[in-house]
């Protein structure tokens, strides 16, 4: 799978395409990712902003895909564990950025070199079009070694 084949299902995938969650970047070398989300009347909450669940879905599953696509086909790599916080309401487009970077990984190759498990916490917030933020999500990713690698 390429960074752009699979920008191109994940704008097309029906969760994503029915919440208004458009994938605007996927770097070539797996180190980047930009989602957006513009305010869609079905995508609204009771209160007229963004719904939360749109908000934590347009970061659900990039920790996971970059890191996994970073470190290769000798590692499992899980989500584990998310959290979300609503710092003000979201109105007209917010985005997310992720963004992976060399220590990260290295942290997490050496972690993992035994074979042990290693549960890395990724960072990511959320902001609207004046880069005020939005909410802060935090993704716990779980990394193992494969047997034998």
């Amino acid at each position: 799978m390429t960074p752009r084949r699979l920008r191109l299902i994940m704008n097309l995938w029906p969760p994503f395409l029915a919440a208004g969650i458009r994938v605007r970047h996927l770097a070539d070398d797996w180190r980047s990712a930009r989602v957006e989300l513009r305010l869609r009347p079905w995508n609204r909450n009771y209160v007229g902003t963004h719904f939360g669940g749109s908000l934590f879905a347009m970061t659900d599953p990039f920790w996971m895909i970059l890191v996994k696509e970073a470190m290769g086909p000798g590692y499992y790599v899980w989500d584990r564990a998310a959290e979300i916080e609503f710092v003000k309401p979201g109105r007209g487009t917010v985005h997310a950025e992720f963004r992976l970077d060399d220590d990260a990984l290295a942290r997490i190759r050496e972690a993992t070199a035994g074979g042990d498990k290693h549960l890395h916490w990724f960072d990511t917030q959320i902001a609207d079009a004046q880069g005020e933020v939005v909410a802060r999500v935090r993704k716990q990713v779980y990394v193992r070694r494969k047997k034998g690698r």
